[in-house]
Parts: C-alpha cells; sequence; structure tokens
C-alpha cells in the first residue's frame, strides 16, 4: 500500500515503545500484521524495511493502521488503538471505524471502544456519513457464517470485573431506555455515548472470567444498539449503522444468536426501512430468521417476520407481506402477554408493537382502511410512557386518514401528532410528520389543510 507522512514527518515513538513492550522484531511485527489483515480480507505484504519506514513517521492508508493496532495488541494481549500507535490523524484513516465485523474478540473491542471514542470527539465524518446498502447486509453474512468465539475471558488488562459492574450496565440501560421513550433521544444520547466511552470501555478491557465476560458482552450489545437507535432518532443513520454493525458482532461475542438476530431484524432492517432499501429489509430479517432458528422465543420470532412483512409491503409483493404478517401474529399468539421466559430484549414486542408495525404494511401497500384499524390498535396498546411511539402512532392514523381521503379527520388526529412531538427531541417523529404534509399536498385548498398548515408554521416559528 502507498504511504504517506505523518504531519511534521516526526519519528514515531509511540510505536516504537509498543513494539519495546511487546518484545517483537521489525520482521515478526510485519509477519504478524500481514497475517492479521489476511483475516479481515486483505492481502498485505508488508516487510521490515515497511516498519522502519512506519518507525521514521510515514503512515500506511485506508484499514491498514486498525490492523497493526490489532496485531500489537494480540502479541501484548491487551486491546491496542490505533491513537496508541500514533496512527490516528487523518479523517480518511478514521473513516472505516466500526463498518467491520471483527473476526476476532480482540478486534471487536479494539473497533468499538474506537468508535465511542470517534462519537465522543464528534468528529465529522461520523455525524456527516451515509449509509451504504452493502454494509448493511455483509455484516449478516459474516454474523451467519462465523463460528462461536471459543473463549472471551481476559486474564490480564485493567481492574478486575465481576458481576456488579455487568448488573451496573444493565440498569443504566434500563434507565436510558425510558427516559429515551419519554423525551425524545435529543435529550439523553450524549448520555449514552459518554457512559459508553468513559465507564463500559475500561470495564471491556479489563479482566474478567468467561461466564462474566460474556455477560458483559451481552450488555454491552444492548447498550450500544441502543446508542445505534439513537442515532437514527437524532438523524445520523450512517453513525447508527456503525453502532448497530457493532452491537452484532457483541452479541456474537456473548454467544447470544438470539440477539444478534434482533439487531438485524429490529435495528438494521428498519434503518434500511428508512432509508428506502426493501430488498435489504426482507434479507436482513430472514437473515435473523435463519441464524437464530431454535434459539428464541415465539415473541422473538412474531417479530422477525413482522420486519420481513414490512419489506415485502414495501416491494408492492401484498401476497408475501400477508403471509409473514400472519406468521408474526400466529407466534405472538403462542406467547400471549405473559414475558416470563422472553430476554429482556424482546419483552416490549406487545400486540400494541406488532399492530404498529402492520399499520406501516398497510400504509406502504397504499390500503388506508386497514392501516388505520391497526395504527389504532396500536395507539390502544401503547401507555402513555411510550411517548414517541404514540406519537407516531398518530402520524400513521392521520396517514391512513388521508389513504382514505378523510382530511379533516387526519389534520385532528395530526394536530394531536403535533402536540406530543412537541414534547420529545425525536428526528424520526419530525420525518413521519414531514411525510404527512407531502401526502396533504393534492388537498392543498382544504381549509382544515390549510389551517393544519397554518399551525405548523407557527410552530417552527
Amino acid at each position: 500500500m502507498a504511504a504517506r507522512p505523518l504531519v511534521a514527518r516526526q519519528p514515531n515513538e509511540r510505536l516504537q515503545a509498543l513494539i519495546q513492550e511487546a518484545g517483537c522484531s521489525n520482521a515478526g511485527l510485519a509477519r504478524r500484521v500481514n497475517m492479521c489483515g489476511a483475516e479481515h480480507g486483505l492481502d498485505l505484504r508488508y516487510d521490515k524495511t515497511s516498519v522502519a519506514r512506519w518507525l521514521r513517521g510515514q503512515q500506511p492508508r485506508g484499514r491498514a493502521p486498525g490492523i497493526i493496532a490489532e496485531a500489537i495488541g494480540r502479541k501484548l494481549g491487551r486491546t491496542v488503538t490505533i491513537d496508541e500507535i500514533g496512527m490516528a490523524n487523518g479523517k480518511n484513516l478514521a473513516s472505516g471505524i466500526g463498518l467491520q465485523f471483527s473476526p476476532t474478540v480482540l478486534g471487536a473491542i479494539e473497533q468499538v471502544c474506537e468508535l465511542w471514542r470517534s462519537d465522543v470527539g464528534r468528529r465529522d465524518f461520523l455525524s456527516g456519513s451515509t449509509v451504504a446498502a452493502s454494509a448493511l447486509v455483509e455484516p449478516s453474512r459474516d454474523w451467519l457464517i462465523t463460528g462461536a468465539d471459543t473463549q472471551v475471558a481476559r486474564t490480564s488488562g485493567g481492574g478486575r470485573v465481576g458481576a456488579s459492574d455487568v448488573e451496573a450496565v444493565r440498569a443504566t440501560t434500563d434507565a436510558l431506555v425510558e427516559l429515551d421513550h419519554r423525551f425524545g433521544s435529543g435529550h439523553v444520547r450524549p448520555i449514552v455515548v459518554h457512559y459508553l466511552n468513559s465507564v463500559v470501555s475500561g470495564l471491556l478491557s479489563g479482566s474478567y472470567r468467561e461466564s462474566v465476560g460474556r455477560d458483559l458482552f451481552a450488555a454491552v450489545a444492548r447498550l450500544t444498539e441502543l446508542g445505534g437507535y439513537m442515532a437514527v432518532d437524532t438523524g445520523q443513520p450512517g453513525l447508527a449503522q456503525r453502532y448497530y454493525i457493532q452491537a452484532l458482532r457483541l452479541a456474537q461475542a456473548a454467544g447470544d444468536r438470539g440477539y444478534g438476530g434482533y439487531v438485524l431484524a429490529a435495528s438494521m432492517s428498519h434503518l434500511a426501512a428508512q432509508l428506502g432499501n426493501p430488498r435489504e429489509i426482507a434479507q436482513l430479517a430472514r437473515a435473523a430468521q435463519e441464524g437464530a432458528r431454535g434459539q428464541v422465543t415465539p415473541r422473538a420470532e412474531a417479530m422477525f417476520c413482522a420486519a420481513e412483512a414490512r419489506g415485502h409491503a414495501l416491494m408492492g409483493d401484498a401476497r408475501a407481506c400477508n403471509q409473514m404478517a400472519a406468521k408474526a401474529l400466529a407466534a405472538l399468539e403462542r406467547t400471549g402477554e405473559d414475558t416470563g421466559d422472553d430476554p429482556v430484549w424482546i419483552a416490549h414486542f406487545d400486540h400494541a408493537y406488532l399492530s404498529d408495525e402492520l399499520a406501516h404494511c398497510h400504509r406502504d401497500l397504499g390500503q388506508g382502511e386497514a392501516a388505520a384499524r391497526r395504527a389504532q390498535d396500536a395507539l390502544d396498546g401503547h401507555p402513555d410512557t411510550r411517548a414517541r411511539r404514540r406519537a407516531i402512532g398518530l402520524v400513521l392514523l392521520a396517514t391512513a386518514q388521508v389513504q382514505q381521503c378523510e382530511v379533516e379527520q387526519a389534520c385532528n388526529t395530526g394536530t394531536r401528532a403535533v402536540e406530543l412531538l412537541s414534547t420529545l427531541r425525536s428526528n424520526r417523529g419530525a420525518e413521519y410528520l414531514e411525510d404527512f404534509q407531502q401526502r396533504l399536498a393534492p388537498y392543498l385548498d382544504e381549509p382544515a389543510v390549510r389551517e393544519f398548515g397554518a399551525r405548523m408554521e407557527m410552530q417552527a416559528a
């Protein structure tokens, strides 16, 4: 690979110190980097001369700095970052952060911690990045074909991590979820990111026995997924994609195939839906069903099937949509309202949530009457604490009413949604509202539509 100089072409003393600490020769490091790169699908051909150039201040392009850090980290038996090896400057070097499904546990820790650091630092390449459809589907393939991590325990590193530390992460996540539902991610996401970067990263880099490690990765996967969802809700889909990919990898380290399926079907497929990629929605949902087959409860099966139904609806395939919707309904009926056997990450998926999903399907198929019925069912089931979900449900209902040419009623329902959204900081809610306003465009001469538009302008002023 071509190399470019570091700023001021200064010797890379950080890299030199780590090589000495690892007791590794230049040729030995080059071999380790080439082997590590091969695991990532890269054909690297570095030698001792390459390492000498790095030590003089040159820096390889692309993903190579991350590979070098991972190779040294393996030799040292701990996580090493690209900052530590003196190769973190330049936005182009960091642009791939979070987009890979790492083949190793150490690599996964390195990548997710670097993502959190970059997010806290508000690096422009993260906040302004777009979503690559291929990077939504490729990690699901890696997840499907990658074998279980045989060991996650760490016997050296930072402080000792115990069961109480894991429980603290779980409790913090539960509290943040509740706040997010009530007030929207704009109020809460900065707290999540700082907690991940300042506390959770230290736990992952600590020392822990096997059972604690598995539980820790499971807890961190859930909080990382929440960070991704909040990125969607604050209008940062490219950042959300990176969080979701890393949550998927952390679930793999936890040995939790069910939660990995949830990340694909509940998170990544919904991101694909928001971006208008229906084929990817169905692919991700099917990957979830296949990869977690026999390892999830009927409630999770219902959610996976509902996600696939949404993909078919966006593609205009009513028959396939109805088949998957029927499977989702049947699976949830087998569960009932009892959540005793369900893991915490799926316990929220009740009949109200499923009705919400099906309302989207009917809306996208142009079936206004059915969409209105499902949207109302969802609203009847969502408690007041699900403020954002209720606001989106109201917009769905209003949209279905427009599809039935009930314009005045739709504007009244839309007004209720606007009132509720005014209490939230939610980009998702704003996007739903914008879509509703576009659907009102053919009826601009109607008094109710003009009044609704005037109300929206006053609120925006």
